[in-house]
């Protein structure tokens, strides 16, 4: 299998993930404007599922190091299986839970909350299994992209004309999402082998782990999304025949959707082993603000923004940039 061998290598995948995380979403904006979350979901899905065969059946199952892909399953155990799909699961009840809390708070408390938590919670979590980095530029590297993250909230807050009170329910659904976000990486990662140049018995490679994951996300989709459709957070009820009333241009930027996520999931997963889970997570979460960097640049979303928005932005970007080059040196 193909394994990251150089410390630069593995930050230059973890930039890669920070990219792909943050631009995911482009494709919702590029489908039918009629086109529901719901059924972006099934197609976004199968996205996931398919890039982590891809991946597991060429990277995964060539090369000197590990274990090929099929031979990693046959000796993989019940406990590191469990591990993966369950962070599978996870993740999927996450990214449901922060799109309704978008749909009830709005962008600004979903992301300040939801987000916010889960980078905090997740390079903890992920720092006390594998105490990887200088803790003295990684948390303070860590705090700036907090802070960047909340400027970015406050910006679509000004945005949002008249947005005086905040959904309780929205709030709740935002922590519960952050919760369950900031938990699915350390799954992932404890389903896999410590040293990839030393397989351990029983345990999974990063490519065999992907796929045990997106299974998570598949069986946890099956269950959840129908349930959305017919008890939506917000919206008419969606009927199961309207996902195949969609356009070839809906499936394909649904599956495009997932393609780009898994491809960041799965760069973060190996560079982990050189820069360390915590490290790893941590240039990851950037891709919070790399999506509103789209939003600022790309689709114009702040070019009737208040007096001071762009003063905010900026001062966004400063901290999210230092932020980053402070997780970098952590290591």
């Amino acid at each position: 299998m193909f394994v990251i061998e150089s410390y630069l290598i593995a930050v230059f995948f973890c930039i890669v993930t920070m990219l792909c995380w943050g631009s995911w979403s482009n494709t919702q904006k590029l489908v039918s404007t009629n086109w529901r979350f719901e059924l972006y979901c099934w197609d976004f899905v199968n996205g996931i599922v398919l890039a982590a065969l891809i991946f597991a059946l060429t990277l995964g199952s060539y090369g000197d190091h590990g274990r090929s892909f099929i031979e990693d399953i046959r000796q993989s155990d019940s406990n590191s299986i469990w591990s993966a799909i369950l962070g599978g699961v996870l993740f999927n009840a996450a990214n449901i839970l922060f799109t309704a809390a978008i749909s009830f708070a709005g962008m600004s408390v979903a992301f300040s909350v939801g987000a916010g938590l889960s980078l905090v919670l997740g390079v903890i979590v992920n720092f006390l299994d594998s105490p990887v980095g200088n803790i003295m530029l990684l948390f303070p590297g860590v705090a700036l992209i907090v802070i960047a993250i909340l400027l970015n909230a406050h910006a679509y807050r000004k945005m949002a004309a008249g947005a005086t009170t905040i959904s309780t329910k929205g709030l709740l659904l935002s922590i519960c999402s952050g919760l369950l976000m900031g938990l699915y990486y350390k799954y992932v990662a404890n389903s896999m082998f410590p040293d990839p140049l030393t397989p351990l018995a029983g345990m999974l490679s990063p490519y065999t782990a992907i796929c045990f994951f997106s299974g998570g996300v598949l069986l946890s989709n099956l269950v959840l999304n129908p349930l959305m459709m017919v008890k939506p957070f917000s919206g008419p009820r969606v009927s199961f025949s309207a996902y195949f009333e969609g356009s070839r241009k809906d499936h394909f930027f649904g599956v495009v959707g997932g393609l780009v996520w898994c491809i960041g999931m799965l760069f973060s997963i190996i560079a982990s082993y050189k820069a360390g889970a915590a490290i790893s997570y941590g240039l990851a979460s950037g891709a919070i603000v790399v999506a509103s960097i789209w939003g600022i640049f790309v689709w114009k979303e702040f070019k009737d923004a208040p007096k001071g928005t762009q003063a905010m932005l900026n001062v966004m970007l400063v901290c999210f940039f230092v932020g980053l080059l402070m997780i970098v040196f952590a290591r």
